[in-house]
């Protein structure tokens, strides 16, 4: 394999144009990086990113150019497959973005290969500097870890270099830490529109709870009926949750979650 080095990259396509392709795509042109081309399968986000970025852009895979530095893959995990075979790639460097897919799912593709995860949560619509967002890398050999740690590093501050494996885990604490808060605040949001209340009143609460973390473990930052295992409280919730059956099985299983690991 020809050596790679990290100065070499320059010119980079990605495959995708949502959340993470959309914030990695700006990062890297505020670097002075060249988005050469953007692929979606619709028209509408390809063409949309294209034009933040300054570049071309395709819906059709077996389009894709084929002499970029680097192909930053932010697909969903389920067509992934799909547009590879149907791009015709012969030894590019390939890299995805995923929190849960192996490395090893690139390697039918190139031989040179990687992950290039971002460990944070992303919208289009809300650019995230990504200086402090640790970058989770991976490659098929050294020299293609160096690539990516170097060209993680023009992006963050925080670039980590993690296999497979261990990179599964941190998605699964992430899927905790973030995607089941973030639905526990719009179970909160829900009940709190039933009594025409704003949201807004929890967010000093949720602001707080997050900062308590910084300082604290989040067992020791643990507060409410369930860690003092008020039963007078809970019970009062119960009933409160009474015709919304989903939300009162959650209460039950998390508050059950949270009195076992007090005495742990």
């Amino acid at each position: 394999m020809s050596q790679l080095k990290d100065s070499m990259i320059k010119k980079i396509v990605f495959l995708g144009a949502g959340n993470v392709a959309t914030n990695l795509a700006l990062a890297f042109k505020d670097k002075s990086f060249d988005i050469v081309q953007i692929f979606s399968r619709t028209e509408k986000s390809a063409s949309g990113l294209a034009k933040k970025t300054g570049s071309s852009f395709t819906i059709k895979a077996s389009n894709i150019i084929k002499d970029a530095d680097v192909y930053i893959i932010a697909l969903s995990d389920n067509v992934l497959d799909s547009v590879l075979r149907d791009a015709g790639f012969s030894n590019q460097l390939l890299v995805h973005t995923s929190g849960s897919l192996s490395m090893d799912v690139l390697k039918k593709y190139s031989s040179k290969y990687g992950v290039f995860y971002p460990l944070q949560t992303f919208s289009k619509s809300q650019p995230v500097d990504l200086n402090n967002v640790p970058v989770c890398i991976e490659g098929s050999d050294k020299n293609v870890e160096a690539v990516l740690s170097g060209l993680a590093k023009c992006i963050s501050g925080a670039v980590h270099t993690i296999d497979s494996e261990t990179r599964s885990h941190i998605h699964l604490a992430a899927v905790f830490a973030c995607n089941f808060s973030n639905h526990m605040y719009s179970v909160a949001e829900d009940i709190l529109i039933k009594k025409n209340m704003s949201f807004d009143i929890l967010k000093p609460l949720i602001e707080e709870t997050a900062r308590k973390i910084t300082l604290q473990n989040p067992r020791e930052a643990q507060t409410g009926p369930a860690v003092r295992d008020d039963k007078n409280i809970m019970e009062k919730h119960l009933k409160m949750l009474w015709g919304a059956p989903l939300y009162e099985n959650i209460y039950r299983f998390v508050s059950e979650s949270i009195l076992k690991s007090r005495n742990q």
